[in-house]
């Protein structure tokens, strides 16, 4: 028989055992969650540190061999561009545990999308030690960060595309519309277009591709026949269409046939122009439609105006492979800025391997062989444009078919650079996520 306190004896060594599990428990479970915490910071919280190194310290730079990169993105609040700039955060940390650099710490920042803010974030991330800035995603935050970076030594990385920032240390990842228009209108020369009309939206994204469009028609030996602008508001381009159509009508009647359309714009206008050019009995079998990289949205093709249409475009295979993995990690498809996030991180983790003096320095970021990245091969000049292959791509009723490579090799200057074109002012609107590659102040509608 069991005395009472033998059994009190059994219980108090029973409980003292499951003492020690559940410690020896925590413990490992502690180890785990301190490794990966190692990796990545996981928190909400707008200003966070991704470190790969153990022991080293954010805010005591020249204490450990850590090589800091700052992400500046307006991660604050809960609109649409907040959602993309936390996706391209979640991006950014993606390339860096896929390099797996144990030398290289990612130090995020919320710059709150304004120039007060983004200046706070820009001399925080200095002051723990980043070599390097990439972000802001606007144009206008860009003006904070550059003066206080241009004083340190230290090159800015914007997403921005608003060329008027570009230069004296500000890059922009971004892509620029004049390649996109200079590329397509290229193509369609080289296949003997000669005789263009336009249908351009009424706003600064519009003057701007114009600007290129007319210069690459007019250099080429190309004719541009009729181009019509138009308010973007409810049903402001039933007019200029009108008239557009008129014209190819009647230059096709007197046989001087009209050989490409030229049609700059994005989803938010596109759906609209459809139904204008199905009723207009255009036939796009004789007049080539010609678009920028604001076609690239899913079921473009759903419309049957736009079937057979060319635009520029990175390789889109990049980008699907870069999507199946950004979902497989976060749970949900990306927005289409997350992959200049992922190649400017990647960019700069490649850089973080040269030695100190030939890390971040303007040779470097100047490389003539440029850097592979979801989106192709990018480079940067040394006015801070960057310089991108672009494929040509032809719309089919699901989805897009590659027409065109990109080239394997980049030109040594922009190919769309000319008197100004590379000053051009776009004014200060916000940011407009319908843009598909980076427009902080200038995109298609």
């Amino acid at each position: 028989m069991v005395s009472f306190s033998t059994g009190k004896r059994f219980i108090n060594a029973l409980h003292s055992l499951q003492t020690i599990i559940a410690g020896a428990v925590f413990l490992c479970l502690t180890l785990i969650l301190t490794g990966c915490a190692a990796s990545l910071n996981n928190s909400n919280s707008p200003s966070a540190s991704v470190n790969q190194q153990n022991g080293s310290q954010p805010g005591a730079p020249g204490k450990s061999r850590t090589i800091k990169i700052a992400l500046l993105l307006p991660l604050a609040g809960f609109n649409r561009t907040a959602a993309i700039a936390k996706s391209m955060k979640q991006a950014g940390e993606m390339a860096l545990f896929e390099r797996n650099d144990p030398s290289v710490q990612l130090i995020v920042k919320d710059d709150h999308g304004t120039t007060e803010g983004a200046a706070q974030a820009a001399q925080k991330a200095i002051s723990q030690g980043a070599q390097i800035i990439l972000g802001p995603l606007l144009s206008k935050s860009v003006a904070g960060v550059a003066p206080i970076a241009r004083k340190a030594n230290i090159p800015v990385v914007s997403f921005s595309n608003d060329q008027k920032i570009a230069g004296q240390g500000v890059y922009l990842m971004s892509f620029l519309p004049d390649q996109e228009v200079q590329r397509i209108t290229n193509y369609a020369l080289a296949r003997g277009k000669r005789r263009f009309a336009a249908l351009i939206p009424d706003t600064a994204y519009g003057r701007a591709v114009e600007a290129t469009f007319r210069r690459t028609v007019s250099l080429s030996g190309g004719r541009i026949i009729a181009l019509e602008r138009y308010p973007t508001q409810a049903n402001g381009m039933l007019e200029p269409a009108k008239q557009i159509f008129e014209i190819i009508k009647q230059s096709d009647e007197l046989g001087a046939p009209i050989d490409a359309l030229f049609l700059p714009g994005g989803q938010n206008t596109l759906p609209s122009l459809g139904p204008l050019i199905a009723y207009s009995n255009l036939d796009t079998t004789k007049v080539q439609l010609l678009g920028t990289g604001g076609w690239e949205f899913p079921n473009i093709g759903r419309d049957k105006a736009f079937v057979g249409g060319w635009y520029p475009s990175p390789d889109p295979r990049g980008w699907q492979e870069f999507s199946g993995r950004f979902a497989k990690n976060f749970g949900q498809a990306p927005p289409r800025l997350a992959s200049l996030a992922y190649d400017a991180v990647n960019m700069a983790i490649s850089l973080a391997k040269n030695p100190p003096s030939q890390r971040f320095t303007l040779a470097s970021l100047t490389r003539p062989s440029g850097f592979q990245g979801v989106d192709g091969l990018f480079r940067f000049t040394t006015n801070g444009h960057s310089i991108r292959g672009l494929a040509i791509l032809q719309v089919k009723k699901f989805g897009s078919q590659v027409i065109d490579q990109a080239p394997r090799t980049l030109p040594k200057s922009n190919p769309g650079a000319s008197a100004g074109a590379s000053s051009s002012s776009y004014g200060s609107s916000p940011f407009q996520p319908t843009s598909p590659f980076g427009a902080s102040l200038l995109a298609p509608n």
